[in-house]
């Protein structure tokens, strides 16, 4: 079996990717339906952007859940590492491809408009997500500082 890489890597490209595009994104955020999305991502505008990572062909050609993350975003791209066999990945979906220096954007994402009262109740929980992650993150550094074991 072929090693493409990890999905750790592929993140972290696709982070460093979106950051360089202007967006903030955070990993492994979970949508209102249960689903969750493996990068979630807010630009400046407030446009969600969605990205589904997929290191594993099997992983890609059983995945039927994808279309259920659609309502929740603007953008949606599936990111995949170099040499992945693309042709495999839906054509009516974006696609990234992403190592861990960075990523680029290969087909650009069709745009979905999200209701007003969707796109800010995604954009309260990014939020509420993202600063409770950072706190957790201050207190591990704290506790860390304080020679406290998080055990």
């Amino acid at each position: 079996m072929q090693n493409f890489g990890t999905a750790v890597d592929v993140a972290r490209g696709v982070s460093r990717l979106l950051i360089q595009e202007g967006y903030s994104p955070i990993l492994e955020f979970t949508l209102a339906n249960g689903r969750r999305l493996d990068v979630a991502a807010l630009g400046p505008d407030g446009t969600v952007v969605g990205v589904e990572i997929k290191v594993a062909l099997g992983d890609l050609k059983g995945d039927l859940k994808w279309p259920e993350y659609l309502e929740f975003c603007e953008l949606f791209y599936f990111a995949i590492p170099p040499g992945f066999p693309d042709e495999y990945v839906p054509s009516d979906t974006g696609l990234i491809v992403a190592d861990r220096y960075g990523g680029a954007i290969v087909r650009p994402s069709p745009v979905a408009t999200l209701h007003a009262s969707r796109r800010k109740a995604v954009t309260l929980s990014f939020a509420k997500v993202a600063a409770e992650r950072l706190a957790n993150v201050i207190e591990l550094a704290a506790d860390a500082r304080n020679g406290v074991s998080s055990e």
